[in-house]
């Protein structure tokens, strides 16, 4: 089964319904040898602080700087993002290949390969699906064209870095 993975459950419906892929479930849509899902924006990001160390909940200047040995991943903590996650990675581990059709742009990106890395359903073969526009064209041509996720590596890195410059930047402001 092909997983198609969306930012938004608006997206999912256009793709779903492109696919033929009209048995909904919850979580999903299903048909034709895909499983087309959504995210709901930033279902897993950073660690905070005090998930390292709790003694940083309360953090002092003696405490700084604040640099994990590597970064982790948690869940959003909301409660209906946590079910849908768990919807997501388990489509994302039983699938045969995954096709990251996230916002197009560097958020989009990180979003898609954080909910990859925390599911451990980065050793699947993985497309990427550059759609900026859901018109019936746009979706064809974007589907004509889909280029292996290494392609947007150093976009991944780039999302990445920005992300853990955010937080060491918050980590200090708090």
């Amino acid at each position: 089964m092909i997983v198609v993975l969306t930012e938004k459950p608006s997206v999912a419906r256009e793709l779903a319904a492109y696919l033929g892929s009209n048995n909904r479930h919850t979580g999903y849509y299903e048909g034709k040898g895909y499983q087309v899902t959504w995210a709901l924006g930033h279902l897993v990001g950073l660690c905070e602080p005090h998930e390292y160390d709790p003694a940083l909940r309360r953090w002092s200047l003696e405490t700084l700087p604040i640099l994990p040995p590597t970064f982790k991943l948690a869940l959003s903590g909301d409660t209906r993002a946590n079910a849908q996650y768990k919807i997501v990675a388990s489509l994302l581990r039983k699938a045969t290949s995954i096709i990251c059709a996230t916002d197009a742009g560097r958020e989009g990106e990180l979003i898609f390969r954080n909910i990859a890395r925390k599911s451990r359903s980065t050793a699947k073969p993985t497309q990427r699906l550059w759609l900026s526009s859901l018109t019936p064209s746009a979706i064809a041509a974007a589907f004509a064209n889909l280029k292996p996720s290494r392609a947007y590596d150093r976009l991944a890195a780039a999302a990445q870095c920005r992300s853990q410059a955010d937080w060491l930047a918050v980590s200090y402001t708090h």
